[in-house]
């Protein structure tokens, strides 16, 4: 954003990618995706997914910086909020075991529970993409939900891609097993498709409006199918259940909190006030009527025939 802003005060316009602050920007945003693949063979779903929120309060206060916003008694509030969640989360997250080899994530996916949760995401999707389609409804609701029922398969693929890939780097050989190819092609395609309807909401809506709606469904369905596929609540105390979804909800409150108000600055399109155009004084006849002694009014049949239309 920065590096767009210098290039668009520039006399001489030039492409984005010739900007080596741009280059940094996006080698940065790289790593930390790198990263964020990596985290998800290493912990588990229903903790990675939701962690997502330091990123929007990362957003909210490097911008102060290097956009010069104003920090807002809100951006103080949402980032106190979503810190408190984050800290609930990492202390009452799910202690599963990390390693997953192809064989547990070949069980998983012929696992009863999972079929069932399938089915439904699929006629669910369904059903919006038919609205979608053939009724060309576009509401905000209807595209992210439909992110967010990709997102759920996504973070699937990726956390089975991520930890075969970090037992083969340790000597465990897991990617000569079919399963693996399986998850990489769904990791690919629900995150093309999941990048076309997110880019279509942040097209048709401000991003004010998105970044939050879209935070909160993605956490939520990254949760549910981390709890239905790889079964990370299963022996949780219910004490431990409850703070972890009460640090989902400050994250989320957080999240909005930060968003709200936030609208997106638009050129404002110059017009002349007809009061006050230039050269012309008020007195200065408008719309003159060469057959009546008065101006800017409608005669007897002029009028009769505008209200009988």
């Amino acid at each position: 954003k920065c590096a767009h802003l210098r290039l668009a005060c520039q006399a001489e316009q030039k492409p984005h990618y010739t900007s080596k602050l741009w280059w940094c920007g996006i080698t940065l945003l790289g790593l930390g995706e790198v990263g964020n693949f990596t985290a998800y063979g290493f912990a588990p779903v229903t903790l990675v997914a939701p962690l997502g929120c330091v990123s929007v309060i990362g957003s909210a206060f490097i911008s102060v910086f290097f956009l010069k916003k104003t920090i807002r008694t809100a951006d103080i509030l949402g980032g106190t909020l979503t810190i408190t969640g984050i800290y609930l989360l990492v202390t009452f997250a799910p202690n599963v075991p990390q390693e997953l080899t192809a064989r547990q994530v070949q069980n998983y996916l012929v696992s009863w529970p999972f079929l069932v949760y399938a089915i439904v995401e699929i006629l669910i999707f369904c059903i919006l993409l038919y609205f979608y389609k053939r009724k060309s409804v576009k509401h905000i609701m209807v595209l992210l939900m439909m992110v967010a029922l990709l997102a759920s398969l996504n973070v699937i693929a990726v956390k089975a891609v991520s930890s075969m890939i970090a037992l083969s780097v340790k000597g465990k050989m897991q990617l000569a097993s079919s399963v693996f190819y399986i998850m990489s092609i769904l990791m690919a395609t629900s995150c093309a498709f999941q990048i076309k309807f997110l880019n279509q909401a942040v097209h048709l809506y401000e991003a004010a409006a998105v970044v939050p709606i879209n935070f909160v469904f993605f956490t939520t369905s990254a949760i549910i199918s981390g709890v239905i596929f790889y079964r990370e609540f299963q022996s949780a105390a219910l004490l431990s259940v409850f703070m972890f979804l009460l640090g989902c909800l400050l994250s989320f409150l957080g999240v909005i909190i930060i968003a709200r108000n936030k609208k997106e600055e638009h050129l404002q399109i110059p017009f002349i006030d007809c009061g006050h155009v230039p050269g012309q004084k008020l007195t200065g006849k408008i719309q003159p009527d060469s057959h009546c002694s008065s101006y800017g009014t409608l005669n007897k049949e002029d009028d009769l025939v505008k209200r009988q239309s």
